[in-house]
């Protein structure tokens, strides 16, 4: 990205035109990100409690004091903890924040004054990433330039408008050198538009579909002559696929067998690439949908040939030197991501006595929202460090207020290629606010583990990006352009030697358990997806007002609500766990067994879809169960 900034004020964000991916282009959210660091509402001295939040007017449950007292208070308060029920009694929370690598350090100063309770698991991508670790023997991704070597490109759950908008211009050069591009997804998106074929299974079915399609691959004698060479467990493969015929596969998808035989055709005559989305590997048995993708590759051929992959996910962190950190696996005890809440309040010997959260909105972003907020509030002692007083920071004991990605420097990764940048405050920070490294290099001074915080921002770079220099990647080359991993391929698992123990590729065989089914009491399955306008939690205070949108099918009113449910009115929303006002769009690139809401509604506001969600737990990975839920319409009250 590139500001432009006059008299210390930001005045304009773009994309940088020389990068490769983004070339000159920003999503809708970002853009707007001035705002976000101009808002009225931010944080600018930290705030303690001095009361029970009001939700109409949550700041007045707090006081400001100084930077000094609060880090004064927060050194006595860890040292007290450790001293008297060991650091397992103090939790450190971390989610994605900036995605700055820099940001590790957080869990740095954790390590060395315990190392303390962290958590295990990943709401973002751990299913997908631990299924791909299972089948491959790594999680990475062909580079996005080898597109242009397919004919055929699978956006299966992947909505690029909203996910992945650098994509984008990938896809239109495909599609004119006639490409042919599918979508399998629930919702209809803009891409749908331009594709060669839009299939729509209901929400929650697409290991079936997968299955399905396996089975006629084989039926249709598509598999390629020499899968066996690559692949690990392929006659138990193709029994768990036979075991019943692709039309009783098809049964819970909603999907006809011609279908299918079309989508054959196009996949199995490759080279093909699936584009995952992440919303699959959120449910019970997302981590079997991703591996039954990772099998189709496998037994078409379709994987370690250009043109040809499944592709998840990128090494955002991968080349950093990050080797210093303990992690899950040195800690003293580790707390499931998804069960959060359940999971501090059930902690003992030692209890959770602190929690320290940095870079997340757990409240708003974990399942079971009031049962976070519960455990928060129920500790002894909770820090958070934000810019904004959230729904996690209305839970807090001590409230830090921090930088944003426009005033620090950092390093950063990508989700979704394989280019690495240095990232260059561009402003003064906000009166008041301080970046986490700064805080925590100053709580080491207090805590007697300085000798761990030597370095400056700089310093810290040229230690992280130590590796990378025999590569011709340094801390100065980065401050002048971003640079591709050399050591990434642009095909991976080339010749289709993969990194597991075998060198083959291991194809899954037990059967994907199915989701939970809608029932007459709750008919709609909850889909909480991502939206253009704004990333997370991180929607302005003024666009949280009102009651969330939930969008149906009309054909899905009219059965559901006998009459009493109309386009742009209110209703409420419900599930076993809590309910939500809304207000009902009508939308038919809807399916109708589904209701789709903003993910990242604020709890306080009544706005939060994960209020409704219950705490389980994915197959593989430790992920939350988000797109599991059913729940129902009625009308409200009037």
């Amino acid at each position: 990205m590139i500001a432009t900034v006059k008299d210390g004020r930001i005045t304009k964000l773009q994309g940088d035109p020389n990068h490769p991916i983004t070339r000159g282009a920003l999503c809708e959210r970002t853009k707007n990100y001035v705002r976000r660091v101009e808002d009225p509402d931010r944080l600018t001295t930290p705030l303690i409690r001095t009361g029970t939040v009001n939700p109409k007017s949550p700041r007045s449950a707090f006081k400001e004091i100084t930077w000094e007292e609060a880090l004064e208070l927060c050194a006595s308060k860890l040292i007290q903890f450790r001293r008297e029920s060991g650091p397992e009694s103090i939790f450190h929370y971390q989610c994605g924040g900036s995605l700055g690598i820099l940001k590790k350090l957080n869990g740095w100063f954790f390590d060395s004054f315990g190392p303390c309770t962290t958590k295990r698991g990943n709401i973002c991508d751990g299913p997908g990433y631990a299924a791909q670790e299972l089948d491959f023997g790594s999680s990475e991704s062909n580079d996005l330039s080898d597109l242009e070597n397919a004919e055929t490109i699978l956006l299966w759950g992947k909505n690029p408008n909203v996910s992945n908008v650098h994509l984008i211009p990938f896809l239109k050069q495909a599609l004119k050198r006639n490409t042919k591009l599918i979508s399998i997804n629930p919702i209809r998106h803009a891409t749908s538009r331009t594709c060669d074929l839009v299939i729509q299974p209901r929400p929650g079915t697409d290991p079936f579909l997968a299955l399905a399609l396996a089975g006629v691959l084989f039926e249709k004698g598509m598999v390629d002559s020499g899968a066996a060479k690559w692949c690990e467990n392929l006659p138990e493969y193709r029994a768990m696929v036979e075991c019943r015929t692709p039309s009783d596969w098809l049964k819970p998808t909603g999907v006809e067998l011609s279908v299918v035989e079309k989508l054959a055709e196009l996949y199995g005559s490759g080279p093909a690439t699936i584009l995952c989305g992440w919303g699959m590997q959120r449910r019970a048995n997302g981590g079997a949908c991703i591996r039954l993708l990772d099998s189709l590759a496998g037994i078409s051929g379709n994987i370690g040939i250009p043109g040809a992959g499944v592709s998840f996910y990128c090494g955002r962190t991968s080349g950093f030197n990050l080797s210093f950190l303990k992690g899950v696996a040195a800690v003293p005890r580790t707390l499931s991501e998804p069960r959060l809440g359940a999971e501090i309040m059930a902690a003992h010997d030692p209890p959770v006595r602190m929690v320290w959260v940095t870079c997340a909105n757990p409240v708003v972003m974990l399942p079971d929202s009031g049962k976070v907020a519960q455990a928060l509030q129920s500790r002894e002692f909770t820090v958070v460090s934000d810019s904004f007083l959230t729904d996690t920071a209305q839970c807090a004991d001590l409230v830090l207020p921090t930088t944003t990605m426009l005033e620090e420097d950092d390093l950063i990764g990508s989700y979704g290629h394989y280019w690495i940048s240095d990232v260059r405050k561009v402003v003064e920070p906000a009166k008041g606010a301080r970046s986490d490294l700064e805080i925590f290099t100053q709580l080491a001074e207090r805590t007697g583990i300085g000798a761990a915080f030597p370095y400056d921002e700089e310093g810290w770079k040229e230690r992280i990006v130590r590796d990378l220099e025999p590569l011709g990647i340094s801390p100065k080359r980065l401050r002048k352009e971003s640079v591709r991993k050399p050591f990434a391929p642009k095909v991976v698992f080339e010749g289709r030697k993969f990194p597991t123990p075998t060198g083959k590729m291991n194809l899954i065989h037990k059967l994907p358990t199915s989701v939970p089914s809608p029932s007459p009491e709750f008919p709609l399955y909850l889909l909480s997806n991502s939206i253009s306008s704004t990333q997370g939690s991180q929607a302005s205070n003024g666009a949280q007002t009102g009651p969330t949108e939930a969008r149906i099918h009309p054909e899905t009113a009219a059965a559901i609500g006998k009459g009493q449910i109309s386009d742009g009115e209110s209703a409420v929303l419900e599930s076993e766990w809590g309910n939500l006002k809304v207000e009902v769009i009508f939308d038919d690139r809807v399916h109708p067994e589904a209701v789709v809401v903003p993910k990242g509604g604020w709890h306080f506001r009544g706005r939060s879809a994960n209020a409704l969600i219950a705490a389980r737990v994915t197959d593989l990975g430790e992920g939350a169960c988000y797109l599991d839920e059913t729940v129902r319409l009625r009308p409200a009250a009037r």
